[in-house]
């Protein structure tokens, strides 16, 4: 699952701060707060045939999680809208495109942790790709050794860079030979993958993890509402893990792999008892979705 480079991101251009520059020109300080600390917040977003796909959910989710960091000096999300629009309509990107938004706490005037000594306000970051969906059909997974943080250490609900919990599941992952690592919370239920959130089906009704220890993802969301609007029985509950492996079907949600199928955890494979298949049913809605929904773009 690892993804290639793809040579038409060769000569894109990347907003930081306050313009457009070339991949190999595009450039944050030594003393940015990223650099410094993993200190920033991100967005995952993609675009599907002339539009951004829920554009003011991600902003709004961005907003939310700089204003908990206590942020300075953070544009607004109309100021975000109009660097990422500049960004696609610059590299000629309508559709089949991934954008990593980021907005760090900014530049330091010395090295240093303190937040008071970033005091030229955010750095902005839209790296716009050319990049389709990156999961392969169907992913096997493992069981990772590495807890998922909760509230009681670092909120998943804050949005933010620090992703060293989340990369260590996925070295796990990778020495396993698997695509994705399933982590757990403080109790042993399940929580999400290293990247993505999970679902299980069981009998016709879609459970998934209570958002706890996981970042209630926006494309999760979706699914919860889709299973809502077209009666299909949705719940969010304590999870284990040997329920993911006796479930009918066991899918992973995220903005940059849509719904994919999970057909192996730690060995077992997900079987299919119930002669239904619920994930199709439920791509095939969010297909419909993508295909009609979203901000336009102004070019």
């Amino acid at each position: 699952m690892l993804q290639p480079f793809n040579e038409k991101n060769k000569d894109i251009l990347i907003y930081v701060k306050d313009g457009l520059y070339p991949r190999n020109e595009a450039k944050v300080s030594v003393f940015d707060s990223s650099v410094q600390g993993g200190d920033a917040v991100w967005e995952g977003l993609r675009v599907y045939d002339g539009r951004v796909f829920c554009l003011d959910a991600h902003l709004e989710r961005m907003q939310h999680s700089a204003h908990i960091l206590g942020f300075q000096e953070v544009p607004s999300s109309d100021a975000i809208k109009a660097a990422i629009f500049e960004t696609l309509r610059a590299n000629g990107m309508r559709d089949n495109a991934h954008i990593r938004l980021t907005l760090t706490r900014g530049e330091k005037i010395t090295s240093g942790m303190d937040p008071r000594l970033n005091q030229s306000g955010c750095t902005l970051i839209v790296l716009a790709e050319w990049k389709p969906p990156v999961y392969p059909p169907s992913i096997r997974m493992v069981t990772s050794s590495i807890r998922r943080n909760n509230p009681m250490f670092l909120d998943s609900k804050i949005h933010h860079n620090n992703l060293l919990n989340n990369v260590l599941a996925k070295i796990e992952a990778n020495f396993a030979g698997v695509d994705e690592a399933l982590m757990l919370d403080k109790d042993g239920f399940v929580a999400e993958a290293n990247s993505v959130n999970v679902f299980c089906v069981s009998k016709g009704t879609v459970y998934t993890p209570c958002a706890d220890a996981c970042l209630p993802g926006i494309t999760r969301g979706i699914v919860l509402k889709l299973c809502r609007e077209h009666g299909i029985p949705a719940l969010e509950k304590n999870l284990s893990v040997a329920e993911f492996y006796i479930a009918d079907e066991v899918f992973a949600t995220g903005t940059m792999g849509e719904l994919t199928r999970v057909v192996e955890i730690d060995g077992r494979k997900i079987e299919n008892r119930s002669g239904l298949d619920v994930l199709e049913t439920l791509q095939r809605y969010f297909r419909g979705l993508t295909e009609r929904e979203g901000t336009p773009l102004d070019f």
